[in-house]
């Protein structure tokens, strides 16, 4: 370490060479082909529609689930932990960006002494009262960047946990929407199995009455009762489905399951977006899913960080200055007798030993390079997982319409089956086969509902849940 009391001979041509070492960051490339629009398009497209909004789940009109997103955004457990990070990346910005600014120190006592009679002069008072203060500054000349890139990765850290809070509200709202869809639709298949079971019974009785006229067997009235009562076993595992997704909305709002208000599962049909779903082109996804906006504010922290390995090469130089006083008692302390004072520069240079400097160069640019690799792996996974969501949002509503009319074709089967039954002009196997069908139809159209709405749910979730607003080109239909 070297010091210099010459003030003048360094300030001047230090700060006419200020610079900042290490790599500036650039934004990275992302696919060309991201520019146009998605592979999964399908006939339920349109290039008419708005934006979609950040409360993307107002399309579903439902006040309850719109009390419900916001309770969830406001207690969420997860939401309060990345509010606190953000709060956390805030004050550590704050704390680097001080580096900007001269640091000050002040400095001041008093006490209360007496000296033994061999240290005292003859005709000195051997007690008195000593006052000391003093104020010092300090200033680092960012000579080559250090405090510079510093702050550059600490507000990549803070846009960074910014994005990641977006992250979290997505999946919180994507969670809260899921959970309370699902009650609901749990709540149609558990009505649906009902209404299964109840026409079953009836087929068990006519059947038992043609049974006791002796137009038909014990056999045939055994078969239809199994078929009831293997439908009747379903409506155990719907409730308890049902109640799994209570339970999971009372954790998404931050209760305790009992405290879950009777309207959450009040609703017993999902409900139907009623106008189309904006989609974008990849490009605008890229924009505004806040996962691959978080992997973007972490390469560049971790960039500017080898900037802050970089400067470590180079003399760290500091200027500063302090003015005091000591006197014995206030009279004195005010005096100009006893005023102090200081200034001077200080350099520093780890030198010529800088194999350490190297090696947390090394793995500072390790870091970068690892963070774009996360970058990149980001922005494929975020086209991948839209992509996945578009096809399987078109699928699930191409099955649902298949099995609608599925449902409509076994109905009217089955309706002439029992009629023909009860003039005696159908066996048991034909009523049961009927029977049978219609159930089945009855119950796949209720699961093609409740996929539907997952598949609803995932397609926003994919899309960045609109949390950031960006313009649409092509929107898929509900």
């Amino acid at each position: 370490m070297i010091r210099f009391q010459t003030l003048s001979m360094w300030v001047a041509p230090l700060l006419l060479s200020a610079c900042a070492v290490g790599p500036d960051y650039k934004a990275p490339p992302v696919p060309v082909s991201a520019a146009g629009p998605f592979l999964s398009r399908s006939d339920a497209t349109a290039p008419d529609a708005v934006p979609v909004s950040a409360d993307w789940w107002k399309l579903y009109q439902d006040p309850v689930l719109d009390r419900l997103v916001q309770e969830a955004l406001a207690s969420n457990t997860d939401v309060r932990v990345a509010i606190a990070r953000l709060a956390r990346a805030r004050a550590q910005l704050r704390l680097t960006s001080a580096d900007r600014l001269p640091g000050t120190e002040i400095g001041a006592s008093v006490n209360r002494q007496r000296q033994s009679s061999i240290q005292s002069s003859p005709g000195v008072d051997r007690e008195n009262t000593v006052v000391d203060a003093g104020l010092s500054v300090a200033y680092e000349v960012d000579l080559f960047g250090r405090v510079r890139r510093n702050i550059e990765a600490s507000r990549g850290d803070y846009q960074a946990a910014q994005a990641e809070l977006d992250a979290v509200r997505v999946s919180t709202v994507a969670a809260t929407t899921r959970a309370y869809l699902g009650a609901a639709s749990a709540a149609h298949r558990l009505a649906v199995a009902r209404q299964i079971v109840d026409l079953l019974n009836r087929s068990v009785s006519v059947t038992r009455s043609r049974q006791d006229a002796g137009l038909t067997t014990s056999l045939d009235t055994a078969r239809i009762a199994a078929l009831r009562d293997q439908r009747q076993s379903d409506i155990p595992r719907i409730v308890a489905e049902r109640q799994a997704e209570l339970f999971r909305l009372s954790l998404l709002t931050g209760r305790a399951p009992k405290d879950l208000p009777p309207e959450a599962g009040a609703l017993t049909t999902p409900p139907r977006i009623l106008q189309p779903i904006p989609v974008g082109d990849g490009m605008a996804l890229l924009a505004r899913r806040p996962d691959v906006r978080a992997a973007q504010q972490r390469l560049a922290a971790e960039t500017a960080r080898i900037g802050v390995a970089t400067a470590e090469l180079y003399p760290r130089v500091s200027i500063g200055a302090s003015v005091g006083s000591t006197g014995f008692g206030l009279d004195d302390f005010f005096g100009s007798g006893p005023l102090r004072w200081l200034a001077g520069s200080l350099l520093s240079w780890s030198f010529p030993n800088q194999e350490s400097i190297r090696a947390r160069i090394d793995g500072a640019t390790a870091d970068a390079q690892a963070a774009l690799a996360a970058f990149d792996g980001t922005v494929i996974q975020a086209l991948g997982e839209t992509e996945t969501a578009l096809s399987n949002y078109a699928q699930s509503l191409d099955r649902r319409g298949t099995l609608a009319a599925a449902r409509t074709q076994a109905e009217n089967v089955a309706r002439i089956v029992r009629a023909q039954a009860r003039e005696g002009r159908a066996d048991s196997l034909a009523l049961l086969d009927a029977e049978r069908t219609y159930a089945d139809a009855q119950a796949q159209l209720a699961e093609s509902e409740a996929r539907v709405v997952n598949a609803q749910v995932d397609l926003f979730k994919a899309l960045g849940g609109g949390w950031e607003s960006a313009h649409a080109d092509r929107v898929v239909a509900k």
